[in-house]
């Protein structure tokens, strides 16, 4: 099959992977909302600046970008934050050396990446805000 005919397809597959990616974000963020010390705590330990600031920019991504990634909101440019994100923080706080549990903790994050790539890559399919005729892909009819 071609990835217009994949694009194209009514089925519900993309949309249930953009939501089963953002379930990790979501629930991130809603940890860290409510336990803000854990994630600082974290931050501080690695040696980075600016704790608080580091902390809003996950909850952002992490509550903004989940949420976005299920409705199918700017899907290509999310996909493409959160990967950035997922590489990141990954290679930061889950270093390989620390043993197994952080290197899974590190294959995983990159794993999501890949994901989002996929994502990025194809787009939201066909149940997306995106998709929408005033969303910024429309759909295409032969």
């Amino acid at each position: 099959m071609s990835s217009h005919l994949l694009h194209d397809s009514p089925s519900a597959v993309p949309a249930l992977g953009r939501i089963m990616m953002a379930i990790i974000f979501l629930f991130s963020g809603i940890e860290k909302v409510l336990d803000p010390g854990h994630t600082i705590e974290a931050i501080r330990s690695v040696g980075l600046p600016f704790a608080h600031l580091g902390l809003a920019i996950a909850v952002l991504l992490g509550l903004g970008g989940g949420a976005m990634l299920v409705l199918g909101i700017r899907t290509r440019m999310v996909a493409l934050v959160l990967a950035a994100y997922c590489l990141v923080a990954g290679l930061i706080f889950h270093s390989p050396f620390d043993g197994i549990a952080q290197a899974i903790q590190l294959a995983k994050n990159i794993a999501i990446a890949g994901g989002l790539l996929q994502v990025a890559a194809f787009g939201a399919g066909r149940y997306a805000v995106d998709r929408m005729p005033s969303g910024r892909e429309t759909i295409h009819r032969a």
